[in-house]
Parts: C-alpha cells; sequence; structure tokens
C-alpha cells in the first residue's frame, strides 16, 4: 500500500451514529487524528440531531436526513474556518450527535416528606412517586449548559438533577393548590398537569422539554389514613351517637366474653348483660315513633310525622302550612278542600289559621286554639 493509499483510508466518507441504547442522550463521532473528507455523506436518524463544533464554538446544526457535506451546505463551518469558495480540502471538525426522542419511564420519588397544610387533618407529611418523561429541545442550550465536551452523555448523568427540580415544583404546587387531603387522589390527572405546565420553563432552561408527569401515588401517614378510615365507617352508619353507643355496646359484650372463671366472671357477664341492655335501649329509644302523637301531624309531602307547630317539616324542607283541620274528624286535611278525604264531610267555606289550621271565626282576629293573630 502506498503512501497516498494510507492517506486516502484515513479520511472519512461517511458519519453517522446506530443508536444501540435507550439512555444514551449525546454521541461523540470518533474523528481522533481522522478528517472529515470534503464532499463526505452525513447521515442524520430519525429522533437525532447532528451538530458540528469547530474550536469549541458550535457551527452548523443537521435534522435528519442525508447530507453530502460541501461548503455550500456548511455556511457556518465555512466562515469559521475562513474557507474560500470551492474549497475541496479535508478538514477536522468535532461532530456530536444528539437523541431527540423522549426518554420514558424516568422514576421520581420524594427522598423526604412534602408538608403541606390540610383543613381537616392540620399539617400533613406526604410521600409519593411517579415517572415522568422528556426530550432534547434545544441542542444548542443543551450542549451548552449540560453536556460540555464529554464522549457521550446518559441520562443517569442528569436523573437526580431533574427529579429535585421537579420536586421542588410539586412541593410548591401543592402548597399552592390547597387539594384537601380526602381528594388528592381524585386530582391526580389535574395536578400531573399543573407540573407540566409550571415545570417546562425551567426544562426549557437546559434545553430540554418535559413532556409527561405522572402521579402513581401520594400517601398519608399511617394515622390519617386510620382517621379517614374512621370517618368513612361513621359517614356509612350516618348516625355518630348512635354509632357510639354500639360501640360501647360491643366493648362490653367483648368484656364479657373475655375468657375467665369463677364468681368473678359471671358476675362481670351479668354486669356487662344489664349494660347491655341499658344502652341498646338508650340506643333506640330516640327513634321517631310510627305512630304520631297528639302534639303531631304528618307531612303532606313525605307523609312523615313532624311537631304540630312546625312552620316547615323537617324530613323534607316543605312548608308545613299546608294542612287544615276537618271539623267532622278533626283530621288533617290539604288546605282549600272541599271535601275530607277521610270522612267526605264537605268542608264550609270559612277562614283557617296559618299556624295551626284550625277554622276560625270570620269577626276572629286571634286563633283560640293556637292564639296566633288571624
Amino acid at each position: 500500500m502506498g503512501l497516498f493509499d494510507f492517506i486516502k483510508g484515513e479520511l472519512i466518507n461517511v458519519i453517522e451514529w446506530k443508536d444501540d441504547s435507550n439512555n444514551r442522550i449525546v454521541y461523540n463521532f470518533p474523528i481522533q487524528e481522522k478528517e472529515i473528507k470534503m464532499g463526505a455523506q452525513l447521515i442524520v436518524r430519525e429522533s437525532q440531531v447532528a451538530v458540528f463544533i469547530n474550536e469549541g464554538k458550535i457551527a452548523d446544526i443537521y435534522k435528519p436526513g442525508r447530507h453530502e457535506l460541501t461548503t455550500a451546505n456548511m455556511p457556518l463551518l465555512t466562515t469559521l474556518k475562513s474557507w474560500k469558495y470551492g474549497f475541496n480540502s479535508p478538514f477536522k471538525c468535532d461532530v456530536y450527535f444528539i437523541n431527540t426522542k423522549q426518554f420514558t419511564n424516568q422514576k421520581w420519588g420524594t427522598t423526604n416528606p412534602i408538608m403541606m397544610r390540610d383543613t381537616d387533618f392540620g399539617i400533613l407529611r406526604l410521600r409519593g412517586f411517579g415517572i415522568f418523561a422528556y426530550k432534547v429541545s434545544n441542542p444548542s442550550v443543551f450542549l451548552k449548559e449540560l453536556f460540555g465536551t464529554q464522549a457521550s452523555f446518559e441520562t443517569e448523568e442528569i436523573h437526580d438533577h431533574l427529579k429535585r427540580i421537579l420536586l421542588s415544583g410539586l412541593t410548591d404546587l401543592l402548597g399552592e393548590s390547597k387539594i384537601p387531603a380526602m381528594d388528592l387522589a381524585s386530582n391526580y390527572d389535574e395536578i400531573g398537569a399543573a407540573t407540566l405546565q409550571k415545570m417546562n420553563p425551567e426544562f426549557e432552561k437546559l434545553g430540554l422539554c418535559l413532556t409527561n408527569f405522572i402521579i402513581e401515588n401520594l400517601s398519608l401517614p399511617d394515622e390519617v389514613e386510620k382517621a379517614i378510615d374512621q370517618r368513612s365507617r361513621m359517614s356509612a352508619l350516618g348516625d355518630v351517637n348512635t354509632y357510639t353507643k354500639f360501640q360501647a355496646a360491643d366493648a362490653i359484650r367483648d368484656a364479657a366474653q373475655n375468657e375467665g372463671g369463677g364468681m368473678a366472671n359471671a358476675g362481670v357477664g351479668l354486669g356487662a348483660g344489664a349494660a347491655l341492655g341499658q344502652m341498646m335501649g338508650q340506643a333506640f329509644q330516640n327513634t321517631p315513633n310510627q305512630t304520631p302523637s297528639s302534639s303531631t301531624i304528618n307531612c303532606t309531602s313525605c307523609n312523615k310525622a313532624m311537631d304540630l307547630n312546625a312552620k316547615f317539616c323537617p324530613h323534607c324542607g316543605e312548608s308545613a302550612k299546608k294542612t287544615m283541620s276537618c271539623s267532622n274528624c278533626n283530621s288533617n286535611i290539604p288546605n282549600n278542600s272541599k271535601f275530607c278525604p277521610e270522612c267526605g264531610f264537605k268542608i264550609e267555606s270559612k277562614s283557617f289559621c296559618n299556624n295551626c289550621g284550625k277554622p276560625l271565626d270570620s269577626n276572629a282576629k286571634f286563633c283560640p286554639h293556637c292564639g296566633e293573630a288571624k
């Protein structure tokens, strides 16, 4: 092999990068002592960008496609090297391929709890985890701010830095949103979208774009989760007073069933039984009577018993001044009825008290039944 053939073999004719990794962001094409032949082929694949750097300065940037390297399509490099028109000699230049695809499944998690103030539970410590995704959106800014002059650059080298930026923004966002702790789970998507919008300006400063932010879990302290479970059980029962009495009854029952011997245990059992009966009676003593007493009437809307003097039904909220009393059988019937639906008695046209619904004398100024002004 002659000298000319040796020199010709050292020239680079094709520049390309076949990415065989999932996490490499930047790849420095190995030129070393070799030179690039004028007219060489540059192949940039989809989701790649090729950047030419001359003596530490960014020159030309090439998007996906096949490019023939000539002075015509290397305007910045031609200017930096002061090439004259028609320059056709080999040249040296650093070539970097930047991966512009999305880097997905980047995990994040809270190293320390996130402190937040909640209206129901006071100060809370939240822990959370999830994933995020990003890509290089501005190769020039990325090279200047993060990459430098390394031979290659992978996601692990900036993962911790990006995670800290995200956690700082998420903490601030949760504090500003004031979402109740019990509603956090139903707002994961909204919090993720708000984090995406809030943190993208910070990523753009590094030449990156945050493309996705997913919250998989925001967990509360164990004691708070137990309090939420307790509140759910109470809500299911509806009446807190009845729930408390049943809890006490269960405690007495457990005490009575406690293993032991002799007369002492028998006494405990008898006492527990008596207390249990008393408490069960108290639990149900406030149950509404099915048959209305003489001081109650049935609501014409929901047919439930209510106080005779009530102006509104406590069950459905309807006005209670919708009934009057039949002068024949004293049944509560709708106002302005022409016949009593209970006894069929024809109702005479006379005025009735707006308070108790009983008939009034036409000249009466006050109701003789309840004393209400006419």
